[in-house]
């Protein structure tokens, strides 16, 4: 069964109940099956406050729509900007395995907020910025209160990104999943103005590569994190001083992943004429080099200086308890860095200090000189 979410309730409820009638045997329903049809509109009507904090003047109300409506051709005296030759981006992504920590942990209320940055943050690497979001969640049974928290996360993470939440679907599959069970898919279009998107041709020799730190570990390499929890014996449920003297291991590691999106927008539109930012990554599976050699060209390489930023205890953690080697770590896991801005040389102290002043802590970490659209780490 799905429940469709929209900005007004639209469900798709597949069949109803079966009715008995006379001394005709009751027939099969539904809910016989493991499907509950009114938990489901239950819960899809209780989360339209959620998502109407994230709806901005383009959405346009849909009642008994069958999907959502956002403007993109707008009239210029309702929003502080427009496109004259606007392109859609678009991406999907989910976070992995790191579902499975939070159902071990019981703790749902992190997760929507991943959800919705492992998709946001792409998109703002081509230039972008975020109009809509659209979540899938497919469960055993609907549960309320587990819902609730994981959509309570997702809607966060579109009011902080100025993201409009216009729907979504929770798919009850009984068959398909373990009671307590879930999984997650997030969709994200955004509007880029066709001049100003990222093209990698534009990365230059002398162009400064800069670090944003990351969260933690953010949503990528959960199945090397749970295995390492598993063998080491690890307690999701205690805290490790060496770790966080506040906070207990499943609390840390399901610690959300950022969002760049303000920070990047907003510095972005603060150079309206000059291309002063030439490139960015966003660093998940793959690590820092196997995201950052996505931004270059073949002439170019990026020379990045380990040890320039600050490691997060995390790290350091697993890779002792996991006996994780160096080059491990390095091509699993972002290692403190969860996204990059490759500058002109003139402007990276200038995009540096506006980043900090919204909220970022960047380090200048390397360096594009001549190559063959490789990264190149050297000690620092």
């Amino acid at each position: 069964m799905g429940v469709g979410r929209l900005a007004c309730p639209a469900y798709d409820h597949g069949m109803s109940d079966a009715r008995t009638a006379g001394d005709r045997p009751r027939g099969l329903t539904y809910a016989d099956s493991g499907v509950d049809i009114e938990a489901g509109d239950r819960f899809a009507s209780s989360i339209q406050s959620m998502m109407r904090r994230t709806f901005g003047q383009r959405v346009i109300d849909n009642p008994g729509g069958f999907a959502g409506m956002l403007r993109l051709d707008y009239n210029e005296s309702l929003f502080r900007h427009n496109f004259k030759d606007p392109v859609l981006v678009a991406c999907c992504d989910g976070v992995g395995t790191k579902v499975k920590l939070a159902i071990d942990t019981g703790i749902y209320d992190t997760i929507g907020v991943d959800l919705v940055a492992m998709s946001v943050n792409d998109l703002i690497v081509q230039g972008a910025e975020p109009l809509l979001f659209l979540d899938y969640i497919a469960v055993n049974k609907v549960e309320q209160e587990q819902l609730a928290a994981i959509l309570s996360g997702v809607a966060r993470a579109c009011e902080q990104t100025r993201t409009a939440l216009l729907g979504g679907e929770t798919a009850e599959m009984g068959e398909g999943y373990q009671p307590g069970e879930f999984d997650l898919a997030g969709f994200a279009v955004g509007v880029v103005e066709l001049g100003r998107a990222m093209d990698t041709a534009r990365v230059e020799p002398g162009d400064v590569v800069l670090g944003l730190a990351s969260s933690g570990v953010h949503s990528n390499g959960y199945s090397l994190v749970r295995r390492i929890v598993k063998e080491a014996g690890l307690d999701l449920g205690k805290v490790y001083e060496e770790l966080d003297p506040e906070r207990t291991l499943g609390e840390v590691l399901l610690e959300p992943t950022r969002l760049y999106v303000q920070p990047i927008v907003r510095t972005q539109r603060a150079y309206k004429v000059k291309k002063v930012i030439t490139g960015m990554a966003h660093v998940t599976g793959g690590g820092l080099a196997g995201n950052l050699s996505r931004a270059l060209h073949a002439k170019v390489d990026a020379r990045i200086r380990s040890g320039s930023w600050h490691v997060p205890p995390v790290f350091e953690f697993l890779q002792h308890h996991g006996g994780v080697s160096n080059e491990e770590m390095a091509r699993v896991f972002n290692m403190g860095v969860g996204y990059c801005v490759i500058v002109r040389p003139t402007f990276a102290e200038g995009v540096a200090r506006r980043l900090r002043r919204l909220g970022e802590t960047v380090t200048r970490i390397g360096v594009i000189e001549p190559g063959s659209g490789r990264v190149v780490t050297e000690a620092g």
